[in-house]
């Protein structure tokens, strides 16, 4: 029963992520190119709705272990950059790769392949060894009450306004807000950790590199399901459509995946893992790990901004 319900918590989740091109890369190009943060505070919505299921189940006593926390040095700010970096390279991060397989962009299914490879690589140089584990302290599970009372109301905000988007036809349509998208991604998440534990597929892939994956066949079913979620999502809104990927596109997806791969085992985890573990529990490391990313990614799109815009004035000149 427990991994039917998580099954089902993995599709939504997918489908939630292509519906609502739930991506890092996307949100900061927003916030570059047209001064709006919708998007990331629709991230930072998510991890909240985390935090709220997270303290819920601390406070009724069945909550799993806590997930490691890490010491905060160069190396979190390299791993960090290093993920921006192939972020930007591949177009999308972890999340927008999901998304762009659901609208059929077959060269995106390189992005996890390329993280894979980029675990091997970082163990074989011995990267894994970098960061330093610490005692996972988490300030929202210290202080539960405290945080409980507005993490409630936000809870209740966000389910009101989730209604009145089904209301609306919202949620029956081919393109979602990023809030509603982020939205279901965070409480599917949380059902998740409650379910079978923190999961996200960029740590399964992880672990399957070390050769070591906790609980292999079910997780396993989950990032299936995940797929299949995105996939379902692009298929009913008619996005689907066969298209040869170019030599650039998989190279640049291959390579993405591939740092976001090694700048995750210096951290570690994603994005996804940080954004929807790491900082619902307001751990310092992957705090300054996405905040390293995020101004990688914006100063990446900066440049190309300001490239394109001297190549088009030595154009007209």
């Amino acid at each position: 029963m427990g991994l039917a319900v998580a099954f089902i918590c993995a599709t939504l989740m997918g489908f939630a992520i292509q519906r609502g091109g739930t991506c890092l890369v996307a949100a900061v190009d927003e916030l570059v190119s047209k001064r709006r943060a919708s998007r990331l505070i629709a991230l930072g919505e998510a991890s909240l709705l985390v935090a709220a299921g997270i303290i819920a189940a601390q406070l009724l006593g069945f909550l799993p272990m806590a997930p490691k926390a890490f010491a905060l040095t160069g190396w979190t700010v390299a791993g960090g950059a290093i993920m921006g970096l192939g972020a930007y390279v591949a177009g999308s991060c972890v999340f927008g790769a999901i998304a762009r397989i659901g609208n059929g962009e077959g060269a995106y299914l390189l992005v996890p392949v390329g993280f894979f490879l980029g675990c091997v690589a970082a163990l074989a140089l011995g990267m894994d060894r970098l960061p330093h584990p610490i005692e996972a302290h988490s300030l929202v599970l210290g202080q539960a009450l405290l945080f409980a009372g507005p993490l409630a109301l936000l809870v209740g905000w966000r389910l009101v306004r989730t209604l009145n988007a089904a209301r609306r036809g919202e949620l029956g349509s081919y393109v979602w807000s990023p809030h509603v998208a982020t939205g279901v991604i965070g409480v599917t998440f949380a059902i998740l950790l409650l379910v079978v534990g923190p999961w996200n597929y960029t740590d399964y892939l992880a672990e399957l590199a070390r050769r070591m994956p906790h609980g292999g066949f079910s997780r396993g079913l989950l990032l299936a399901a995940l797929f299949l979620g995105a996939v379902l999502g692009g298929w009913t809104a008619g996005r689907i459509k066969p298209v040869f990927p170019t030599m650039s596109a998989l190279v640049r997806c291959l390579a993405g995946g591939f740092m976001l791969g090694l700048g995750g085992s210096l951290v570690p985890g994603a994005n996804d893992g940080l954004i929807l573990l790491g900082l619902p529990l307001l751990y310092p490391h992957a705090l300054l790990a996405l905040a390293s990313m995020v101004v990688t990614v914006s100063a990446a799109l900066f440049l190309e901004r300001h490239r394109s815009a001297m190549a088009q004035k030595a154009r007209l000149a």
